[in-house]
C-alpha cells in the first residue's frame, strides 16, 4: 500500500521537539566539567543536541550505519554528466563489496551500509537482492520504483504516486534503522545525474538561479556545464511557488525523494541523522520544508566542494564540522562525522568535573557570567 499525502502529513505530526529537560541537564554538566567554559566548542553543542534527541545526558555511539539510496535520472539524456548511467549500477554493486569511497570508510570505522535500489536503470543480479532491510548488509534492498526517472526537461520526473512511494521508502528505512538498534545513521546516494536534479530542487526551494546552485559535479566540459545551468533555470521557472513534494515530483529523483523520507523518518523515530554532502544537504533541506522540526535531529558532516552546498546548509541553519574539500557523495562524510559525534559523547561521559578533579573553580565565575566575552 502506497502512502498518501494525508498519511504522510499524519506521520509528520508525530515529530516531537527535542527534550529540553535533558538538554538543560547536559548543558549544566558541560559547565561543570574541568575546562574553561565553551573551550570544546562544537563538541559541547553536539553532546547537548544528542541529549535533546535521545532524552539522555550520557549517550554512546557504538552502532552506526549509512543508508545509501540508489537510482538513475532521466535528465542524463541531456549530456549533463561526465559518467555514463551504467556507473550507477556498477557502483551500487560495488557497495556490497565495500569497494567504494563510503564502503572503504565504513569498513575502516566499523559502520554498516544499508544499500537500497529505489530506481536503478539496470539489472541487479537476483542473488544480490534482499527484500528485508538488514537481513544481509552485503546485499541490496529491492525497492525499485521504476528503471530511473523520466527526463525532467520534457515532462515531470516522477508521478505524484511515485514521489510519495519514494518518500515512504525513506521512512521505512529509517524505521528499520531504529528497529535494529543503531545509535545514529547517515544518508548518502548513488545516481548519475543527481547533481543536476539536486540543483533544480535547490533552486526551486530557494528561488536562487543556477548561478548559485549548479556546479560541475564529477567534472564536465563547458558545453555540458552550460546546458546544466540552462536546465536548472528552466526548472526554477516551472516550479516557482510549488510545494516541496511537487518540486520533487517535477524535477527531483527517486534517490532525492527517498533521502527526504529518511530524514523525516529520523525525526519520527527520534534518531540522530548525519547529512553527507551536496545531494544529502538538498534532501535534508527538502525535508525541513516539509517538516521544520526535523532539522533538530540533523548533524552535518563535511563542507562539500560542490557549488550550492552552502546555500542548502544556510537554509538549514547548520554549519559542517569538517572541510576536507570532498565532493564524492555516497554518504562518504558520514563515517567521519560519526567519530566526531562519538568523541563529543565521550567527553560528556568520561571527562571529570571540577569537583571530581579536586579543582576549585571559583576563578571562572566572571567567565561564566559572560564578563570576559
Amino acid at each position: 500500500m502506497e502512502v498518501t499525502n494525508q498519511e504522510l502529513q499524519d506521520v509528520i505530526k508525530t515529530i516531537a521537539p527535542l527534550n529540553q529537560e535533558a538538554m538543560e541537564k547536559a548543558r549544566s554538566r558541560q559547565q561543570s566539567l574541568a575546562k574553561p567554559p565553551g573551550s570544546l566548542g562544537l563538541l559541547e553543542d553536539i553532546s547537548i543536541q544528542m541529549a535533546g534527541v535521545t532524552g539522555k545526558v550520557n549517550n554512546h555511539i557504538e552502532k552506526t550505519c549509512v543508508v545509501v539510496m540508489c537510482a538513475d535520472n532521466g535528465v542524463v539524456e541531456e549530456n549533463v554528466s561526465s559518467a555514463p548511467q551504467s556507473v550507477t549500477l556498477a557502483q551500487t554493486i560495488n557497495f556490497t563489496r565495500r569497494l567504494t569511497g563510503v564502503g572503504a570508510l565504513s569498513e575502516s570505522f566499523g559502520s554498516e551500509l544499508l544499500i537500497v535500489d529505489v530506481g536503478i536503470n539496470g539489472s541487479i543480479p537476483q542473488n544480490l537482492y534482499t527484500e528485508t532491510p538488514f537481513s544481509d548488509t552485503h546485499k541490496i534492498v529491492n525497492r525499485r520504483i521504476a528503471k530511473g526517472t523520466r527526463n525532467l526537461t520534457r515532462e515531470n520526473a516522477m508521478t505524484e504516486e511515485q514521489t510519495l512511494r519514494a518518500v515512504e521508502i525513506g521512512l521505512e528505512m529509517a524505521a528499520a534503522v531504529k528497529e535494529k538498534g543503531y545509535d545514529i545513521f547517515g544518508i548518502g546516494e548513488m545516481g548519475i545525474g543527481n547533481t543536476t536534479t539536486s540543483a533544480a530542487v535547490l533552486s526551486a526551494l530557494t528561488g536562487e538561479s543556477a548561478a548559485k546552485t549548479v556546479g560541475k559535479g564529477g567534472g564536465i566540459v563547458d558545453s555540458s556545464f552550460a546546458r546544466k545551468k540552462e536546465i536548472v533555470d528552466e526548472a526554477l521557472s516551472r516550479c516557482r511557488g510549488l510545494s516541496p513534494l511537487s518540486v520533487l515530483s517535477r524535477v527531483g529523483g527517486f534517490d532525492l525523494a527517498a533521502m527526504t523520507g529518511a530524514f523525516l523518518g529520523a525525526a519520527v523515530s527520534r534518531l540522530p541523522v548525519v547529512i553527507d554532502g551536496y545531494i544529502s544537504a538538498v534532501a535534508a533541506l527538502t525535508a525541513s520544508r516539509i517538516a521544520p522540526a526535523c532539522v533538530s535531529y540533523m548533524f552535518p558532516s563535511h563542507s562539500s566542494y560542490e557549488r550550492g552546498y552552502r546555500l542548502a546548509m544556510e537554509g538549514l541553519g547548520l554549519m559542517p564540522y569538517l572541510d576536507l574539500k570532498m565532493r564524492l557523495g555516497e554518504g562518504s562524510g558520514c563515517p567521519l562525522a560519526f567519530k566526531i559525534i562519538e568523541g563529543a559523547c565521550g567527553v560528556m561521559n568520561r571527562m571529570a568535573t571540577f569537583e571530581e578533579a579536586e579543582i576549585n573553580d571559583d576563578y571562572l565565575e566572571e567567565i561564566r557570567r559572560g564578563d570576559c566575552f
